[in-house]
């Protein structure tokens, strides 16, 4: 039972808003200094996250978004959850806390000096203690879920390289099947898994990666995009062969689709950020080949963007689809003239020449749809702005962030 925040606690950090909003970012850059020069803390990490300033970034947020909402805590529901889901699959442990907890007060105190005074001190020290005890309560729950399930596991597990395919240009996918031979617990369309790697030069490297095949019990398939100056794509790319084993925990994440399905659903990607939809995609194609048919699912549009026909990804499959009447299908290849577009072999999908438009999107999709939203910042941003200007109610609006929230927004309400 997790004890609730006093009156004058929450007062009190309700009055730090402003130093946040003005040292926030400052606080939690010097919280890593000091949290990362233990090695075996560092450890549980994504480095490039620290190196390009990101998760400092997104430590801030989460930091603000608590305190402006500290008398008002159902607001953070999707924010722990999405924090709790990512240090499961990162396997954060109730031993790691107390690290981090005195890294933080330390970096208050050191960046806000003499304006650090004992009693606003004492009261982020409650704070931090409640919202560690929410967290660690929450992840208990889901680790001993994971072990249940059947096929399920907690902490890091081998998962070997079964196959290599190219999906595109820039696309690889990697069939991973557990080293033991056993199977795996059925994930979530849209959920993710994490990974230990070790990259020779660089150590050991976490990484999390979508999942984008439909559950099959045997294995799981991710779908990697080589990222210029990547050091774990480029590893994958270049060096992870059939027969390379991986560390791999369990599946995480809340961006899945309701259950039942009724109210019609849009997917909406750009780029690798497909990747949660095609096992979206494949679980739907799979329920038509056991003989449920299209009519018993709410209707699915695949609205998706890519440059060209050479980085579209699991485009026959998009096809194949949308041939059969499962999906309805529009692509948008961006940097192809009209003339250019890709031949449609197949009903049911239609190219486009250009960028998705957030008024193309609400005029051509229906009144009453529910969003999914995965792709490049900038694209998840135009598409919130556009599609919440049209009119479109928050509770329609889903997104899955790939990397550390870099929005107030995103920290609060992505999945």
């Amino acid at each position: 039972m997790v004890t609730p925040l006093d009156d004058k606690t929450r007062a009190t950090v309700t009055a730090c808003v402003p130093a946040l909003e003005a040292h926030g970012v400052a606080i939690t850059t010097e919280m890593y200094k000091r949290l990362l020069a233990d090695p075996a803390i560092s450890a549980l990490f994504n480095s490039a996250h620290q190196k390009n300033g990101s998760q400092p970034t997104a430590l801030a947020l989460a930091v603000l978004a608590y305190a402006r909402n500290i008398n008002s805590l159902d607001q953070l529901g999707g924010m722990v959850e999405r924090i709790a889901e990512k240090h499961v699959g990162l396997n954060i442990l109730p031993e790691h806390y107390p690290h981090v907890g005195q890294a933080l007060l330390g970096a208050i105190a050191q960046v806000l000096g003499d304006a650090a005074t004992p009693e606003i001190m004492d009261a982020w020290a409650k704070a931090y203690g409640f919202l560690a005890d929410v967290l660690i309560s929450r992840e208990n729950e889901i680790y001993k879920a994971h072990e249940a399930a059947s096929g399920g596991w907690a902490g890091w597990r081998p998962f070997t390289i079964q196959s290599r395919t190219p999906e595109s240009a820039l696309v690889t996918s990697f069939e991973l099947v557990p080293t033991d031979g056993n199977p795996v617990m059925a994930h979530k369309p849209g959920q993710y898994l994490s990974f230990s790697l070790t990259v020779p030069g660089h150590g050991n490297q976490r990484r999390n990666y979508s999942i984008s095949s439909a559950p099959n019990g045997r294995s799981y398939r991710i779908s990697v995009r080589r990222a210029e100056k990547g050091l774990v794509s480029g590893w994958l790319h270049d060096s992870a062969q059939v027969g390379t084993e991986v560390q791999v925990s369990a599946p995480a994440g809340s961006f899945t689709l309701p259950s039942p399905q009724s109210a019609p659903i849009v997917l909406l990607s750009a780029g690798v950020g497909l990747t949660p939809f095609i096992a979206m995609l494949e679980a739907r194609a799979a329920a038509a080949a056991h003989g449920c048919p299209a009519s018993a699912h709410a209707p699915l549009q695949y609205i998706h963007g890519t440059d060209t026909a050479q980085t579209e990804a699991f485009g026959a499959l998009v096809r194949d689809l949308a041939a059969k009447g499962a999906i309805k299908a529009d692509v948008f290849y961006t940097h192809s003239p009209a003339d250019t577009l890709p031949a449609q072999a197949t009903s049911g999908t239609t190219p486009h020449a250009g960028r998705i438009t957030p008024d193309w999107v609400r005029a051509n999709t229906p009144a009453d749809a529910l969003y999914y939203l995965c792709g490049p910042e900038c694209f998840m941003q135009d598409m919130m702005t556009g599609l919440r200007a049209a009119g479109v109610p928050e509770e329609r609006l889903r997104r899955e962030v790939f990397g550390p929230a870099t929005t107030l927004d995103d920290a609060l309400n992505a999945a």
